[in-house]
């Protein structure tokens, strides 16, 4: 009987695995076929307009789709085991290194060393990452009430700024891109009074601290000081705009804007066209402007980089403060002593004192990563710096190394305030919601943003009203309307 040599049965087995893998290949391709053969059938017995050959090519891409998830979701789920594992083995040998002889002992430490940075680095990029989504979700500890009181409508284009006069009588002023400003009654929602002297859009408005003088910025590279008299209509009774509705339970119905058409403005409304003073010196867009204490000086923030302070009773230039290298954005004055905060998109603010009239000292603060849309003061010693990297942040102005506290939004930020006797921040974003925190950055309530009631677009400024009104929180936005809030803080979470 002949004996088969080692080669040929080597050779025999080759044979036999090439076969098998034929065999292989044609189950695989019959059952590929058959399955082609039953996407083929369903195909035929949907109803549908599309040619037969372009569905089937459709049902292969979508196939090859759902293989490519496949593959990525296995890969991740390997991933994550592994990951795990290093993290055991790290864990492990941390525990063994105390045990190790002194020899040894400077090699593990530093390599334990540079495990655990590399660990800390994963989980603070993993928290910062997250974070920034997750902080706007959280749920308070108290539920604050927020009223949609009444909506002042009138110009006919958005509104960037406004503002309520610190003086009686009490009216709330809107500056617009439509080149005017307007000053209302809070509570009847009438126009009072429309000023028509820029030549641009009206990006600011402040009022004097004691007279009856508002202070506007524009587009046309000036600013205007005016004088306005204004007398306020009785209230009437007017129908709830919306119940009382606690403000973490508000749902949009709808987010379609409003139409584009145009919005007949107050006809009846009383106008000013000529300014009392007109501030004269930037090369480029006046962004923003503020008064100084006692209203003798003011400050305007311009595109060209440079923030001017100007003598109110000589309209005369007093200081150019230069430095920032990008656009100014923003510049606001402490309400109680001569210094001047400014913000720019070069992701800083800066701190200007003029207290010592013989020097001027500046301070940068770097705390963001994005255009820093605003910067403000607090009546205590507290600054509050909001920007497009969709972060807030509490600063001390005994130290301002690094900020007491950092509010994470999930959407950029615009031109902040904050309420003097309640001390609560007013966020308002570019998704048109807006927000309440405390000084210390706890969440307290989200205003209520619905088809019937909010903004219906980007929410440009907010500004808290300190007297009795109807009203103590306003916002205004791009869909060309300001709006009255009343807001209603319970105790406990304001003594907190």
């Amino acid at each position: 009987m002949p004996v088969e040599s080692g080669s040929s049965a080597a050779a025999r087995q080759q044979k036999q695995k090439r076969k098998s893998h034929s065999l292989s290949i044609r189950r695989t391709n019959s059952t590929e076929q058959d399955r082609s053969g039953l996407q083929r059938d369903m195909l035929e017995g949907q109803d549908s307009k599309l040619p037969l050959s372009l569905r089937s090519n459709l049902l292969d891409l979508f196939s090859q789709i759902e293989r490519e998830f496949e593959n990525l979701y296995i890969e991740n789920l390997e991933l994550r085991r592994e990951i795990e594992t290093l993290n055991d083995r790290l864990a492990a040998e941390g525990q063994t290194f105390e045990g190790a002889d002194l020899a040894k002992g400077a090699l593990k430490t530093k390599a334990s060393h540079s495990t655990s940075q590399l660990s800390q680095k994963l989980k603070t990029t993993y928290k910062a990452s997250t974070s920034k989504i997750v902080s706007s979700f959280k749920a308070t500890t108290s539920r604050a009430v927020c009223q949609l009181v009444r909506e002042y409508v009138g110009h006919r284009d958005g509104i960037w700024d406004l503002s309520v006069t610190r003086t009686q009588p009490v009216v709330l002023g809107t500056a617009s891109a439509d080149h005017t400003a307007m000053l209302w009654s809070i509570e009847t929602g009438k126009c009072l009074l429309k000023y028509l002297g820029h030549q641009g859009s009206v990006n600011s408005i402040k009022f004097h601290p004691t007279e009856q003088m508002a202070l506007t910025a524009s587009g046309d590279q000036t600013a205007h000081i005016w004088r306005y008299m204004v007398q306020l209509p009785t209230p009437q009774p007017v129908a709830d705009i919306s119940q009382q509705t606690p403000c973490e339970d508000d749902v949009d119905f709808s987010d379609k804007d409003e139409a584009d058409g145009e919005i007949d403005g107050p006809n009846d409304c009383p106008s000013i066209r000529v300014a009392t003073t007109t501030l004269r010196s930037h090369q480029g867009v006046v962004i923003a402007a503020d008064w100084l204490v006692g209203g003798k000086q003011v400050v305007t923030a311009s595109w060209d980089r440079a923030a001017n302070l100007y003598d109110v009773e000589t309209s005369e230039l007093v200081h150019s403060l230069t430095g920032h290298d990008q656009e100014l954005t923003h510049c606001c004055t402490h309400p109680t002593q001569r210094l001047v905060v400014t913000s720019s998109r070069d992701t800083t603010f800066r701190l200007w004192d003029f207290r010592d009239p013989s020097i001027h000292s500046v301070n940068v603060f770097q705390g963001h990563t994005d255009t820093v849309t605003s910067a403000v003061f607090t009546v205590g010693d507290n600054v509050v710096s909001g920007s497009d990297d969709r972060t807030v942040k509490v600063w001390d102005l005994k130290n301002m190394r690094s900020p007491i506290a950092t509010i994470r939004t999930d959407s950029a930020v615009n031109r902040i305030s904050v309420s003097v006797n309640q001390k609560i921040i007013a966020l308002p974003h570019d998704n048109r919601q807006v927000r309440l925190f405390d000084m210390s950055g706890v969440r307290l309530a989200r205003l209520p943003r619905s088809n019937r009631q909010g903004h219906r677009r980007m929410v440009c400024c907010s500004a808290w009203c300190e007297d009795n009104t109807s009203c103590n929180l306003f916002t205004c936005g791009f869909d060309r309307q300001a709006i009255g809030w009343n807001i209603n803080i319970p105790a406990l979470l304001q003594e907190k």
